[in-house]
């Protein structure tokens, strides 16, 4: 078997612990602890969450998006592979090293998506940039942590709570799109979400675009 080689530690803010980037062959793996987080070979839902989001926003004009969390790519990448040629994309990173692994070791799997002339790369939380808004965006796309149930950094519950709900609202123009991945299911934040004001629907999607694997889920919030 081929053994996995670690490549590069980041070190996330706020006491988030640390990410760490393997590779096994032709395969990298984003690691929290002993928790993986991402794998390149499992691309299927983080790249539905950009397609469903923006077929859902339409044929809007100069649609402007905004990304929490590059991971591989594989959600920016869908969306740009979608969206016109009017469009905005500002993408936030909290952590500057995963950035630097798409145009590093992992170029070939992100493409030239960073380089797209739509696209604003911002490092910095997410959620600052969302509380900071105001009718700025025609949908807000997260695939932060493990979902509105925070894993590696306690500082994303903030994105998935009460307040910061309402702050995605407020940050949304009219019939705009809230779009959260997650792990599994999550109950509680259904109920967020309403007590917030969205009409939402909940897809579960296969972690593989081959349609095998866990299931994955997916909520589309309307402002």
């Amino acid at each position: 078997m081929i053994p996995w080689v670690h490549l590069d530690t980041a070190v996330m803010r706020g006491g988030g612990g640390e990410l760490k980037l393997m590779r096994r062959g032709a395969e990298f793996s984003i690691m929290s602890g002993a928790i993986e987080l991402m794998n390149s070979r499992v691309s299927g839902s983080e790249e539905a969450l950009a397609t469903l989001t923006c077929a859902r926003i339409g044929d809007r004009p100069a649609p402007h998006l905004l990304i929490g969390g590059f991971g591989m790519g594989f959600t920016l990448r869908a969306a740009l592979d979608v969206l016109p040629g009017d469009a905005s994309v500002t993408l936030s990173e909290l952590v500057p090293e995963v950035i630097a692994w798409g145009r590093g070791p992992m170029a070939h799997i992100s493409g030239p998506c960073l380089e797209d002339p739509r696209l604003s790369v911002i490092e910095g939380d997410v959620g600052a940039l969302i509380r900071s808004a105001d009718a700025a965006y025609d949908a807000i796309l997260l695939d932060v942590d493990n979902g509105p149930g925070g894993l590696s950094r306690r500082g994303n519950d903030r994105l998935y709570d009460r307040p910061g709900l309402a702050a995605a609202r407020r940050a949304l123009r009219p019939d705009g799109i809230l779009a959260v991945w997650s792990s599994a299911p999550d109950a509680a934040f259904n109920r967020r979400l309403g007590d917030a004001g969205f009409s939402f629907e909940e897809t579960q999607v296969r972690a593989s675009a081959r349609r095998r694997g866990a299931r994955h889920t997916i909520w589309l919030a309307r402002a």
